[in-house]
């Protein structure tokens, strides 16, 4: 499995998630009396590459502006662990060395999620396929003498030794991307953060979608959560769903959202069991899951895994639930 990488950003992945949230204009989005009810307060900005937005409710605009400066040291702390593009990351420095003394907890939590979910999908998630995506950026750049076999041989997240003082590649030459997982992760925390500091209704979409509440508009008809458009492949506008999302999160993942070729034809996501694009017959998926790193990694390998590989992955999650888009534009719920 992979994503948009360092080697080529502007090859960055699209997202066709929609959420409904009355505050899509940016403004405020009074509910009753000013100082009795809480407004909607929205925050917009970038995080590990991303477009990210925050959509909270809450009775003190001072409050959501000040919850909002924290989040943003928050988001570059943890880009300082996740990213590839930082050379002073601690991905960055594992991938420059193939060793990382003390990392951080979030480093050893984030990789712990990646390893159970290399086991539920026998593979199709695996944070090592960075070689090979620097293979196929190259020959799109017009190196022609990249070398497919000596890529795929560094491949094989069972060659990461993790443990609480130090990670380590087993092989020369090996690299980690976790673009597949990290977006999901930084939104979950930043949702567990903001629940701490008593915001019980709220969205948090930094790559990945994480909704908690309810909606302004949803509220006052006396119902829960927030209403979300799943169109996880914008070629195929027929192809779509709307759930309500509550106390859960989500991801989506197309086939041809990004691609290493002009045609649009080559997929950007890999088969790291063979090293090649996906073709699977899934064109995209949206994964509805409880948390959103959960939801970003099982989206990420759903195009590898296919239809029937991925219904037995969803078995070992409890309350996660896959939209899959299949090439003929037919849809289905896959559900554990």
């Amino acid at each position: 499995m992979s994503r948009s990488n360092a080697a080529a950003r502007p090859l960055s992945r699209r997202r066709f998630i929609t959420i409904s949230a009355a505050a899509a204009a940016g403004v405020a989005i009074p509910l009753g009396a000013v100082g009795a009810e809480p407004d909607l307060h929205t925050w917009r900005g970038i995080a590990l590459g991303a477009k990210a937005e925050i959509n909270l409710l809450h009775t003190d605009a001072d409050r959501a502006r000040h919850l909002f400066s924290s989040i943003e040291g928050e988001i570059r702390r943890l880009e300082g662990i996740f990213s590839l593009y930082q050379p002073d990351s601690e991905l960055s420095r594992l991938n420059s060395t193939g060793l990382l003394f003390a990392p951080s907890l979030e480093m050893l939590e984030i990789l712990s999620l990646s390893q159970r979910l290399h086991r539920a999908t026998e593979g199709a998630f695996d944070p090592t396929v960075q070689p090979l995506w620097g293979h196929y950026a190259r020959q799109v750049a017009g190196n022609q003498t990249s070398d497919f076999a000596a890529a795929f041989a560094r491949v094989g997240f069972n060659h990461v030794q993790i443990r609480p003082g130090e990670i380590k590649f087993r092989k020369s030459g090996m690299a980690m991307t976790l673009n597949g997982i990290a977006q999901g992760f930084v939104t979950d925390r930043i949702t567990a953060f903001l629940e701490r500091e008593s915001c019980g209704d709220i969205v948090v979409e930094i790559g990945e979608i994480a909704a908690r509440g309810t909606a302004p508009q949803r509220m006052q008809r006396g119902e829960t959560g927030w209403p979300v458009t799943l169109r996880p492949d914008p070629s195929l506008i027929d192809a779509q769903a709307e759930i309500h999302l509550a106390n859960a999160a989500v991801a989506s993942s197309a086939r041809l959202g990004t691609t290493f070729d002009q045609g649009g034809s080559r997929s950007h996501i890999l088969d790291p069991r063979n090293g090649h694009p996906v073709d699977t017959g899934l064109a995209a998926t949206s994964v509805v899951a409880p948390s959103a790193a959960l939801a970003d990694g099982l989206s990420t390998a759903a195009l590898v895994c296919g239809e029937t590989q991925l219904r037995q992955a969803l078995t070992g999650f409890q309350k996660a639930r896959a939209f899959i888009v299949r090439e003929d534009r037919s849809t289905s719920w896959l559900a554990t």
